[in-house]
């Protein structure tokens, strides 16, 4: 009968849609940067001015005018009909502790990944530290997996030499952190005949969350979960082998039933929706089970990136994502030409602890990319979006009533 609920609540969430109407707020929408340079974004202070600027990792943008300042040599990557940028995914941190924020760029699956160094107001490129030899997995993570408050990078990669033999790893600056980083193992490396999922360099799917409710976060992928152990001794975590979907690309811990058991939720990548893994705990030791419902199944395609955040403060994480414009191009993937649309979806939780989401438009010119942010960038204490792909680098700020 649950079952039977669920279907029905998550349909009536899909014909919802027309309720965007009833968005409880606007947006404003502002563009960077018109340029194809980036699919992963950032917002941090880069000047120690107290306001929030915007890196895409060619390039940061200082507010509030938002002028461009080179930080790398800047790449080109035309409209991107036909290729990629250098810089999947960025996140902005202070590496070195001297009290600037510095920025992390995963170039390009596979590729090393870098830290670049704050150059504390001195003109110039930034000067570049390779963090490791292979960033494997298309949605990378830089999240706190330890809640000591602290953030490490979650990723797969591959030996030197090699494509398919794969580990899945967590990653922190050493004592000098202009060295490679420390590796620290979340699987067992691939072994012949056992390839580590997750771990290929074009692989999709990777989250960070609770699945089994212990109060430690687990590392998801769609063919099953790696738990974290009350204490790590250099091991890799137990994995727990689990059909949670089919590739996608951001994956969270949430339970949208109200059952008291977390599902897990999952944007589609390269091909139409957000979906619903709900799951079903064995019996008698039996390892849990995962039903795949699918969340607005014609509503946008390539949602390749998702946030899971309260986006208007009741209490109740809300879903982000939008289209990833020309994923694979003008002929690549499903609908690759439809509106890059961006959405916030609205969370509501019924009496029985069910959750639906309805979609609120933020954008129907912008999409999303690889990796996009989501942060009070105006100091009004409510979330805004930033996101950068191949129409060019963007800024939607909420504005409320």
């Amino acid at each position: 009968m649950r079952s039977v609920l669920v279907l029905t609540a998550l349909l009536l969430s899909f014909t919802s849609a027309s309720a965007a109407d009833d968005a409880p707020f606007k947006w404003k929408r502002t563009v960077i940067d018109p340029k194809f340079r980036a699919e992963g974004v950032a917002a941090i202070d880069v000047n120690k001015d107290g306001k929030l600027d915007i890196v895409n990792g060619e390039a940061w943008y200082e507010a509030p005018t938002w002028k461009m300042h080179e930080i790398r040599k800047l790449g080109n990557f035309g409209d991107g009909a036909n290729g990629y940028s250098q810089s999947f995914a960025c996140w902005g941190d202070d590496i070195n502790k001297d009290g600037w924020t510095d920025v992390i760029v995963i170039g390009f699956p596979g590729a090393p990944c870098h830290w670049y160094e704050n150059p504390k107001n001195a003109e110039g490129h930034w000067k570049q530290h390779e963090i490791w030899h292979s960033a494997c997995n298309e949605t990378p993570l830089y999240v706190d997996i330890h809640g000591k408050g602290k953030r490490v990078l979650v990723m797969g990669f591959q030996p030197k030499g090699k494509d398919n033999e794969g580990q899945m790893a967590w990653f922190a600056p050493g004592e000098d952190p202009t060295k490679t980083w420390t590796m620290n193992p979340i699987s067992e490396p691939s072994a012949p005949g056992k390839v580590i999922p997750g771990t290929f360099k074009f692989a999709h799917g990777l989250g960070v969350g609770d699945v089994n409710k212990d109060g430690r976060m687990d590392v998801i992928v769609p063919q099953g979960w790696w738990e974290q152990p009350s204490k790590e001794e250099g091991k890799s975590w137990t994995w727990h082998a689990g059909n949670i979907g089919e590739a996608c690309a951001d994956m969270y811990a949430y339970d949208v039933d109200g059952d008291g058991t977390n599902d897990v939720i999952s944007s589609a990548a390269h091909q139409i929706g957000i979906w619903y893994h709900r799951q079903i705990p064995g019996k008698d030791s039996a390892p849990s089970t995962f039903q795949k419902r699918e969340l607005f199944p014609k509503l946008v395609s390539q949602t390749h990136a998702m946030w899971c955040i309260d986006m208007d403060g009741d209490g109740v994480k809300d879903l982000v994502t939008g289209k990833r414009w020309w994923a694979h191009g003008p002929k690549g993937d499903v609908d690759p030409t439809a509106p890059s649309m961006l959405y916030w979806f609205k969370a509501k939780k019924s009496a029985d602890g069910m959750t639906t989401f309805t979609p609120m438009e933020i954008d129907n010119d912008s999409g999303i990319g690889t990796q996009f942010e989501v942060v009070d960038m105006n100091g009004d204490k409510h979330p805004d979006v930033i996101i950068s792909n191949k129409k060019g680098t963007f800024l939607l700020e909420q504005v409320r009533p």
